[in-house]
This record gives C-alpha cells, sequence and structure tokens, in this order.
C-alpha cells in the first residue's frame, strides 16, 4: 500500500490531478467525497465533479467512521482509494464540534485535532491493512491570507499540521500550481532538485 498526497490551494486543479492519477493506477476506484451539500453552489461543484469522475468509480459521502470501510462493499470492490478532501473533512469535525472558537479553551482544540487526526490516520491504517492505493487530496491553507477570527486561524493551524503528517507518511506527494503538478516525494524520499525534476 502506498500513500499520495495532492495538496494545492482553492481551485489549483488538485482533485482533477488527484483523479488522473486514479486512473492511472486501476479501473476499481473508490471516491470518498467529505463535501456535505450546503447550499446551491456546492451541488453544482458535487455535480461537476461526479460528472468528470469514469461512470465505474464507486462512491461514499462520508468524513469519519473509516474503520467501518472494512464492511462496505464499495470498499472490497476497489483497489485504489481516492479521499477529497482532508480539509473538507477538517472543516465539517469544526462545525460538529459545536464548539465556540472565539470562547473556547486550546485544550478542546487540541482535542478536537487529535480526533480528526486519529480519524485521518484511521483512513491510512484501514487502506494499508487491507492493501489498498490511498490518494488524500487536500488544501494548502497555510500560504494566503490570515484570517481576521478565531475559527478560520483554528481551521488553517490544524490543516497545517494535519497536512504535515499526511506529508511525512506519504510516499509520493505532488504540489499543484496553478494547475502544474510538482512532485515532492517520490518512492518516500523529498525529490532533489534539479536532478530528479
Amino acid at each position: 500500500m502506498s500513500v499520495i498526497f495532492v495538496i494545492g490551494g482553492a481551485r489549483s486543479g488538485k482533485s482533477t490531478f488527484a483523479e488522473l492519477k486514479a486512473k492511472e493506477y486501476s479501473d476499481n476506484v473508490l471516491y470518498i467525497a467529505a463535501a456535505t451539500v450546503t447550499d446551491q453552489a456546492m451541488a453544482d461543484r458535487v455535480k461537476k465533479h461526479r460528472e468528470q469522475r469514469p461512470s465505474s468509480w464507486l462512491t461514499l459521502e462520508m468524513y469519519s467512521d473509516f474503520t467501518t470501510l472494512i464492511n462496505k462493499a464499495e470498499f472490497k470492490q476497489s483497489e485504489v482509494i481516492l479521499m477529497d478532501c482532508i480539509t473538507t473533512m477538517i472543516g465539517n469535525f469544526m462545525v460538529e464540534s459545536k464548539l465556540d472558537f472565539d470562547t473556547c479553551s486550546a485544550k478542546d482544540v487540541n482535542l478536537l485535532e487529535n480526533k480528526i487526526t486519529e480519524e485521518v490516520f484511521s483512513l491510512i491504517n484501514v487502506c494499508n491493512e487491507n492493501n489498498k492505493k490511498l490518494i488524500i487530496v487536500s488544501n494548502e491553507t497555510g500560504m494566503g491570507v490570515v484570517p481576521s477570527y478565531y475559527m478560520g486561524n483554528y481551521f488553517r493551524d490544524i490543516s497545517g499540521r494535519i497536512n504535515n503528517k499526511i506529508g511525512i507518511q506519504a510516499e509520493h506527494m505532488y504540489f499543484i500550481f496553478s494547475g502544474i503538478p510538482i512532485k515532492l516525494k517520490h518512492k518516500g524520499e523529498m525529490v532533489k532538485w534539479p536532478q530528479d525534476f
């Protein structure tokens, strides 16, 4: 099993690149969608992504309880698992927590971050234990404007730390910049520039 980590900014082309990678590896792909449809704009995005994916791909909409995947037919039938995306998952957990991020303690935020981290690694572990190739998509949230509100700051910080942990675990890692993939890790090793580029 290997983890392929695809990271980039909003609308950078990371999901499209991850889908192309999944197609390279197998026709038997399970797409795990972390998004929850909350408005028409999100519904339109979900519809567009569904239309881009091969009709043979299986889909599960979930962002937690990944240990239950071993009981799901979609997981058993698939060779490649594509999880899109970690930052959406983090946002879902933050909203679900009902924390008031303007007044909550650092301990509360740490407990939430630990819960999310455990969930991410349960996905990695269940794929590893069942010999599935896992492609994880995430947003790079640390290169933009610093949020002016507590929840945004916590979201950015949690995302950054979890992305770091996934990056360390990944066998292959790509940064998508304006639609252009830049390979950062290959077979568990950092790419040595410019020789390996």
